[in-house]
């Protein structure tokens, strides 16, 4: 262990937890933090190129077809990059947490194993719609994207349901300590797969939406009113914008869920010290010596929302057990998690029904350049969202890996310098994120040097090669 980590490791880690534990959680958290953000591209951005493609089929819509196009290609880019992590996450599983493995991959191993074929299923048709781009008629073309879409909510459905698993755990049979008997179903299909799940792919569709319309808000507060860059806003907003309304509803449904089967947790995102009857909800604030300091308290409002009665009785960290109370420091980033998530949330509703309304009354965009702004921020505000919704997951878990069966401190390995292997992910991550930027840069580029180009060249038609054997200069895109 590093001399500074000697020195505040008592302040981070209690004395009795492997020295191990904290470079493990913080290498996993890095991780994980930074492949989520990938995850939505893979599921919800190639649903918006489908519409783009769609409407540029039915209507003969040359803009369409273009967004269509480019979007394919940092699809492709952004899937390319998500493997990369991907697989870095499935081989720290086995090296940081080898006790999770051998004890619980007979159950833990079977949502990855569905994901697997996902993938798999996923970068097929991802190379044959990208491939097919002027080499084939225009709606099969299209049906080919289709697999992309649903391989991508199949995976992303599939790793939710390992992670709900871990938090509901169920389907197995355990007997010193081993799995010896597993029902599959039961495993992916946990008790809280459902909402978990439902609440991840919306999310994902947010997260692409806000980011891709913001891109384009960008673009008209620069002065592009163009109608590519008004079409490229449009799609992905509405797409957001129903979405968002959905997700406030699921949230609902999975925080009451939480209430039910996850006491620990539901006390952990409200920062509830004692059980109790009329709890007040509290916006805000910070949790500390078993105690919540400052902050916004709506009386009665904890209870309400639970059980739609301010007699509900919640569950307090004080029902915890000792031994695997969470401690405060943990309290506190749950409960600011849930709050970030909740606060975001609300605002990127507001943000819908702004664009809703103006929509009914005029078909068109709101014409304040205040709401161009506020598009262009809802994009990242959308990742912190997602970003703290994740924290609110897995913190509130702890200090278990699998609720009830394996302690965190149990599941983590006990030998190497972890330091190191964090530090040598640090690096590839770096490499691969900086990568990333510049190709998508090298894109763009690109795009901005057709300027000159026809303006919506039509996609679908004969290939370079039989255009190079017709004598004929290949066809170029439009300008953007």
């Amino acid at each position: 262990m590093p001399a500074w980590m000697a020195t505040l490791g008592p302040l981070l880690l209690p004395a009795d937890d492997p020295a191990q534990l904290l470079p493990a959680r913080e290498q996993m958290a890095f991780t994980l933090g930074f492949h989520i953000i990938l995850v939505p591209f893979g599921v919800a951005f190639t649903f918006l190129m489908l519409i783009a493609n769609a409407r540029g089929i039915r209507r003969n819509d040359e803009t369409a077809l273009l967004l269509a196009r480019r979007w394919s290609q940092v699809a492709a880019v952004l899937f390319a990059v998500g493997a990369v992590s991907g697989t870095v996450l499935s081989f720290e599983l086995g090296l940081l947490w080898p006790r999770l493995m051998g004890a619980y991959g007979a159950a833990f191993g079977i949502p990855f194993a569905v994901e697997g074929l996902f993938f798999f299923l996923e970068a097929i048709f991802v190379a044959i719609y990208i491939y097919g781009w002027r080499r084939m008629r225009p709606w099969p073309h299209f049906w080919t994207g289709v697999p992309v879409v649903l391989s991508g909510i199949g995976g992303t459905a599939s790793v939710v349901a390992a992670n709900s698993w871990m938090n509901r755990p169920g389907g197995f049979t355990v007997r010193e300590g081993r799995i010896v008997q597993v029902d599959p179903l039961a495993v992916i299909f946990n008790g809280a797969f459902w909402y978990e799940s439902v609440h991840m792919l919306l999310a994902a569709y947010m997260v692409a939406g806000f980011i891709i319309a913001g891109v384009y808000g960008v673009g008209m507060l620069r002065g592009r009113r163009d109608r590519y860059h008004r079409l490229g806003l449009l799609i992905p907003l509405t797409v957001a914008a129903v979405a968002t309304p959905l997700q406030i509803v699921v949230g609902d449904v999975a925080a009451r869920e939480v209430y039910r089967n996850e006491p620990a947790k539901f006390a952990a995102i409200e920062a509830v010290p004692r059980t109790g009857t009329h709890v007040p909800e509290v916006l805000g604030g910070y949790y500390a010596d078993g105690e919540v300091h400052a902050g916004i308290r709506i009386p009665n409002g904890a209870s309400l929302l639970s059980g739609y009665s301010p007699s509900t009785r919640i569950r307090g960290l004080d029902a915890v057990p000792a031994d695997v109370r969470p401690p405060d420091r943990l309290v506190a980033i749950v409960h600011l998690g849930f709050d970030v998530m909740v606060g975001i949330g609300s605002a990127l509703l507001a943000l819908s029904a702004w664009y809703a309304l103006a929509w009914w009354r005029r078909r068109d965009l709101p014409r304040s350049r205040w709401f161009l702004r506020a598009t262009a921020v809802s994009g990242p505000l959308a990742v912190v969202a997602l970003e703290a919704g994740w924290v609110v997951t897995e913190v509130g878990r702890q200090p278990w890996t699998v609720v009830g069966h394996l302690l965190t401190r149990d599941a983590v390995a006990t030998n190497g310098n972890l330091w190191l292997f964090f530090a040598a992910t640090l690096l590839l991550y770096a490499a691969v994120g900086a990568a990333t930027i510049y190709v998508l840069r090298l894109i763009r580029a690109r795009w901005r040097d057709q300027g000159g180009a026809r303006e919506g060249e039509v996609p679908y038609g004969p290939s370079r090669a039989r255009e190079a054997a017709a004598g004929e200069a290949p066809a170029v895109e439009g300008r953007s």
